[in-house]
C-alpha cells in the first residue's frame, strides 16, 4: 500500500481514484479544493500558493509519502511539482511546468525547434488601448497567456470584440487576479526570465482543420505516446461538442503529429510526467500546428483509453509519481470506440429544471460503464461561465461502443434521460 498525496482533486480524480481499480494498492490523501465547484471555490478568495506549499511540506515531511500528483491545470500541476521537489519525491521540473503553462513563452521555445508548426502570434496586455497593439490583423484568436479550460479564449473579428472581452467587473477582476497570482509568484521564485507576466493575452492566427490531443509520457529521457483523441466542435463555434478515440486521421498524419508533440515536449524541458499536446491539422495545406502543451493528463479522456485499450491514464500518473515506469497495454478494452460528449447551452441560457442527485445516481447504476459529470449553475455563476467560455457546459458523458452508430445511439438514450430543461 503506497501513500499518494493528491492536490486540488476534481470530480474526475475522485471518480477514478476512489473506485475499485486502486483499492488496496494506494492510500490517497486529498488536499486543496476544486477550483470549479461551489462552495469549495470560495476558498479562492484567501488562497496563498506559497503559504499552501509551506503547510503541505510541513504536514507531510516524514509521513512516508510515495508520490505527489495533481491534474489541476491552473496551479495544481505546478504546486505538485514544487511540493514533490521539496519532499525529494519524483516529479517534473517546476521550471518546465512554468514554461509550458505560459502560452507566450511556450510559443517562443517551441518556435525555436518547430517554426513551421508554430502559428503566427503576438502578445498584448489586459488593458490594451489600441487595435494595432493587439499585434495581429483581425480576425484572430485571443486567449490569456495563463488560463485553463478555455477561459476568455475567443475568436475576435474586430477591436471592439477585444474591448468587450477584456471589460471586467470588480468580482471578475478579483477572480482573475487570484487565478494567475501563483504563476507569477513561482516564476519569480524559480528565476524564470518572464519579462511579460501573466497579465497578458496572446493573439494567434485563426486555424482551420481538425483539432486533436496527443497524450504521452516522459520518463528517463524517453517520450512515449499513449494515443490521439479527435475533437469535434459544435457547428459554427469553437466549443467542444465531443472527443473521439481512436483518432480517425490517416496513419501518416498521426505519425507526424506524434513527432511534433515529442519535439514540443523536449523544447520545454519536460522530462518526467504525463502530458498532452493540442494540435491542428489542416487537410487543405496538410500543415500541422501546435496549439498548446499541458503538463498533465487530459483527465476527461482517462477512461476512453480504458474502454478501448485496457489501460487508464491515471495508471501512468501514479506509476511515474512513485518513480516507476507505466505498464501499458493496447487493444484489450471492451470496446472499439469511445467518446466524451460535452452537453452545452448557448445564447443566454436560463436553467429551468435539472436532475437530482438520486436521478443521476440511478442513471449511473443503469449505465455502469459510463462516466457522467453534471454541472448545475445558476445566476451569476452561469452568466460568468457564458461570458468567459461562450457557452454553459452542463454535463459531460463518456461512453464506449463497438461502432460509431452504437455510440451515438447510447449517447442519445442517456441524454434523453438526463432531465435538463432550459427556459
Amino acid at each position: 500500500m503506497q501513500d499518494i498525496l493528491v492536490l486540488f482533486p476534481n470530480e474526475w480524480d475522485r471518480a477514478e481514484l476512489d473506485g475499485p481499480r486502486y483499492r488496496g494498492r494506494y492510500r490517497f490523501h486529498y488536499e486543496g479544493f476544486d477550483l470549479f465547484r461551489f462552495p469549495e471555490n470560495v476558498r479562492l478568495a484567501l488562497f496563498d500558493a506559497r503559504g499552501f506549499v509551506e503547510r503541505i511540506v510541513a504536514r507531510y515531511r516524514g509521513a512516508g509519502l510515495a508520490g505527489v500528483v495533481s491534474n489541476e491545470e491552473q496551479w495544481g500541476a505546478l504546486i505538485a511539482a514544487v511540493v514533490a521537489e521539496r519532499l525529494g519525491l519524483p516529479g517534473p521540473d517546476p521550471r518546465a511546468i512554468l514554461a509550458a503553462q505560459h502560452k507566450y513563452y511556450a510559443r517562443r521555445l517551441i518556435e525555436g525547434v518547430l517554426p513551421g508548426a508554430t502559428p503566427r502570434y503576438s502578445v498584448f496586455p489586459y488593458d490594451v488601448r489600441r487595435a494595432e497593439d493587439v499585434g495581429l490583423p483581425f480576425p484572430c484568436f485571443v486567449k490569456p497567456v495563463k488560463a485553463t479550460y478555455s477561459i476568455l479564449a475567443r475568436r475576435v473579428d474586430r477591436f471592439d470584440d477585444v474591448r468587450q472581452l477584456m471589460t471586467f467587473g470588480p468580482l471578475e477582476r478579483f477572480i482573475l487576479e487570484k487565478l494567475i497570482q501563483p504563476s507569477n509568484d513561482f516564476a519569480r521564485d524559480y528565476a524564470m526570465d518572464f519579462a511579460l507576466d501573466s497579465h497578458h493575452m496572446i493573439a494567434e492566427e485563426v486555424l482551420a482543420g481538425t483539432q486533436v490531443t496527443v497524450e504521452g509520457i516522459a520518463c528517463g529521457g524517453a517520450v512515449t505516446i499513449l494515443g490521439i483523441v479527435d475533437a469535434v466542435m459544435y457547428p459554427g463555434t469553437i466549443a467542444f461538442q465531443r472527443f473521439e478515440y481512436p483518432s480517425a486521421l490517416p496513419a501518416g498524419v498521426q505519425a507526424r503529429m506524434t513527432a511534433v508533440a515529442e519535439q514540443a515536449i523536449r523544447a520545454l524541458g519536460f522530462g518526467h510526467g504525463v502530458f498532452n499536446v493540442e494540435l491542428f491539422h489542416d487537410p487543405a495545406s496538410d500543415r500541422i500546428t501546435v496549439l498548446e502543451v499541458n503538463p498533465r493528463i487530459a483527465y476527461q479522456f482517462a477512461d476512453l483509453y480504458e474502454k478501448v485499450e485496457g489501460f487508464n491514464t491515471y495508471d501512468a500518473v501514479l506509476a511515474l509519481a512513485t518513480g516507476g515506469a507505466p505498464a501499458l497495454v493496447k487493444g484489450q478494452g471492451r470496446y472499439r470506440h469511445a467518446a466524451s460528449f460535452v452537453l452545452r447551452a448557448f445564447g443566454r441560457p436560463r436553467l429551468k429544471a435539472f436532475p437530482s442527485r438520486q436521478h443521476i445516481a440511478a442513471l449511473q447504476r443503469r449505465y455502469a460503464d459510463a462516466r457522467l459529470m453534471v454541472y448545475v449553475k445558476t445566476g451569476a455563476q452561469l452568466a460568468r461561465e457564458v461570458k468567459w467560455l461562450g457557452s454553459y457546459r452542463y454535463a459531460v458523458l463518456n461512453l464506449g461502443a463497438m461502432d460509431g452508430r452504437q455510440l451515438v445511439e447510447r449517447y442519445q438514450r442517456v441524454k434523453g434521460e438526463l432531465a435538463f430543461e432550459f427556459a
